[in-house]
């Protein structure tokens, strides 16, 4: 086994926590594990964007050219990085910000309204990189939902509020009912 997964969006999205998230779940079942964060200079409201390789085997590079999924939060990232996707990949949408329409017919194709799921069920609008990466998660299925609530905990380092949070927007995401297409965005 070998994901590959790109996640973009702008800076202060949580970009690099979902990334950083989702490194250590994947360590802490015994995977191997590569993370590789990019963030623009101006940071907060640049683009921000990271690769997380999982593998059964060793990783000699973190440099991902094509990868199986990308996790894209808003349109800059999706005009980005859908070039890249392989054929084949899955490409996740917060379908709040990102409207554009796709005319790739060789990939997965899954929308979520994260932001609103974030503003209106979780109560955060800063939690939408965890809906997100839940929605990714329940599509996928690389790593058990348990372990990923147990590594907020980790990464979060007892801050209890954050952690409560963060977990249930990942449930939410998780839980999201799944909608695919590949050829029309609409349908």
């Amino acid at each position: 086994m070998r994901e590959e997964i790109i996640i973009a969006g702008s800076g202060g999205q949580g970009i690099l926590f979902a990334g950083e998230l989702l490194a250590q779940a994947a360590m802490n079942i015994g995977k191997e594990v590569s993370f590789f964060p990019s963030y623009g200079a101006e940071i907060r409201g640049g683009s921000a964007n990271c690769t997380v390789v999982i593998s059964d085997k060793e990783i000699g590079s973190p440099v991902v050219f094509n990868p199986s999924s990308i996790i894209i939060l808003n349109n800059f990232s999706l005009n980005c990085f859908l070039p890249r996707l392989k054929k084949g990949g899955l490409l996740v949408i917060n379908s709040s910000l990102v409207n554009t329409e796709i005319n790739r017919q060789d990939i997965e194709i899954v929308r979520i309204p994260a932001s609103e799921i974030a503003e209106k069920k979780v109560g955060n609008l800063k939690t939408t990189n965890l809906v997100i990466l839940g929605k990714y998660l329940g599509k996928k299925r690389i790593i058990p939902m348990e372990n990923m609530l147990k590594s907020i905990k980790t990464v979060l380092n007892g801050e209890k509020e954050l952690i409560s949070l963060n977990s249930e927007a990942l449930q939410y995401g998780y839980e999201y009912p799944l909608v695919v297409n590949s050829v029309n965005p609409d349908n």
